[in-house]
């Protein structure tokens, strides 16, 4: 099969297009045949080798990837027949292989997909919108909310705008470029805004004609992170999910007093931990798909071959959406 291959950290240009051996399905697992990979910004972290938190660094060389849907081709002992030939999808796990033709997984670990749920689609809700449901877990949205979305044409912002419009909150969706902001807007946000224009905070107090916000969904982190925590008001709520800039939002125990907020982490050894485990998120974040709760925005598509390209484009923000490989 052919897959992409790391020999070093660093740059996406180490991300190699190679012919490699099958993979074969041991005891308890199945093989997928790849139709769709997702690529996820911690692929980006982990590739350049400051991947930062509670996790080792791989042993290289590697096959990132941690995202897979297709089509189940081969079976290990012990796993029912009736698996092979069922359109499927898997979270592989930290980077397990996913840049791939071929990936296997353990069969508890994988879910059938419905007709009705493209592959692309599964693929973006099995990581993304799962972490959304854990960011959502935590922020108890409510209509009386007046929610802060940075990022908002991402992967996870998308569906958090759509989540505060679901249940009647007033959603102000920050994103980078007139195109993204359009496409906050087609996502019916109350007020879009574009960071890239340095009176972007200005923007949303007029906007908000003295109101303020109550909570900010944060995956940007550094000077808009911050610019987006000074609009918080009394009693507000920062729930942080990443750091796309490259460090996270900066803040003080004399923010905290000063303003009676929170702040919280929703991912790393939170979501690791949490009562339940991940496949229940996994599982409500397919059905929210299937059930149109959520409607993720079209992928941004790259060929296999073409990861080092994916890659690029993630981390200068010229991407709106999941990213997929298509093998």
């Amino acid at each position: 099969m052919h897959a992409i291959r790391q020999h070093a950290f660093g740059p996406a240009e180490n991300l190699v297009f190679e012919e490699v051996a099958d993979p074969h399905a041991g005891p308890g697992q199945v093989r997928i045949a790849v139709s769709a990979a997702g690529v996820h910004l911690l692929d980006t972290s982990i590739r350049s080798g400051n991947l930062g938190g509670p996790f080792p660094l791989p042993e290289l060389p590697m096959t990132p990837g941690r995202e897979v849907a297709g089509v189940v081709d081969e079976i290990g002992d012990g796993v029912d027949k009736s698996w092979l030939g069922k359109r499927v999808v898997a979270h592989l796990g930290q980077a397990s292989g996913g840049y791939a033709e071929l990936a296997v997984r353990e069969v508890e670990n994988v879910h059938e997909l419905p007709d009705e749920v493209a592959d692309d689609v599964a693929v973006a809700m099995i990581g993304t919108g799962r972490t959304t449901l854990a960011v959502l877990e935590l922020a108890e949205l409510t209509e009386n909310d007046v929610a802060l979305v940075t990022a908002a044409a991402g992967g996870i912002g998308n569906l958090l705008v759509q989540e505060g419009r679901n249940v009647g909150a007033t959603v102000i969706g920050v994103a980078g470029g007139p195109s993204k902001v359009d496409r906050v807007r087609a996502l019916r946000a109350d007020v879009a805004v574009d960071y890239t224009q340095t009176d972007w905070p200005d923007q949303v107090r007029t906007a908000l004609d003295g109101r303020t916000v109550t909570v900010v969904f944060d995956s940007v982190g550094g000077t808009a992170g911050r610019a987006a925590l000074d609009l918080l008001g009394p009693g507000g709520r920062l729930i942080m999910f990443g750091y796309s800039s490259g460090e996270p939002t900066p803040f003080t125990q004399d923010d905290v007093w000063a303003k009676g907020m929170t702040a919280s982490v929703a991912v790393g050894a939170r979501i690791m931990n949490r009562p339940g485990g991940l496949r229940g998120l996994e599982i409500d974040a397919l059905a929210a798909v299937a059930s149109g709760r959520f409607t993720p925005v079209s992928a941004s598509t790259f060929p296999l071959a073409e990861a080092a390209a994916a890659h690029t484009a993630l981390e200068s923000r010229a991407t709106v959406g999941k990213v997929v490989l298509k093998p």
